[in-house]
């Protein structure tokens, strides 16, 4: 945990979110400012920075990232119509909070070329 991330704090319950699931792993909440009829955060409880701040020991945490994104996505009812995985990383790939997150957008047609 990092006590200046706004990740952090709201896993630690500091600062209020409107939760979809949470696991020993992740935490995922609807984001305050989406892009998106549905538009879910799912956040690491662990904080590494971003996706390229890994080694193989957080092999098992990527792992369980995409597997509860997995499991959000069916609570949603998502995975008939379709739904986008974005992982930003780095300030030209457009991450604002330096704390492991993937969003999961869904809910009309997405765009593509995004951005």
């Amino acid at each position: 945990m990092s006590n200046d991330c706004l990740f952090c704090k709201i896993i630690s319950g500091e600062i209020p979110s409107n939760k979809v699931y949470s696991d020993d792993h992740v935490y995922a909440f609807h984001d305050i400012n989406p892009v998106a009829p549905t538009h879910v955060l799912v956040i690491t409880r662990k904080h590494l920075s971003a996706v390229n701040d890994r080694s193989e020991e957080h092999e098992p945490l990527l792992g369980a990232l995409m597997v509860a994104a997995n499991r959000i996505v069916k609570q949603l009812d998502l995975e008939e119509s379709g739904f986008r995985y974005v992982i930003n990383t780095g300030s030209h790939g457009g991450q604002t909070v330096f704390h492991l997150h993937l969003h999961i957008l869904g809910g009309r047609p997405l765009a593509w070329p995004p951005g």
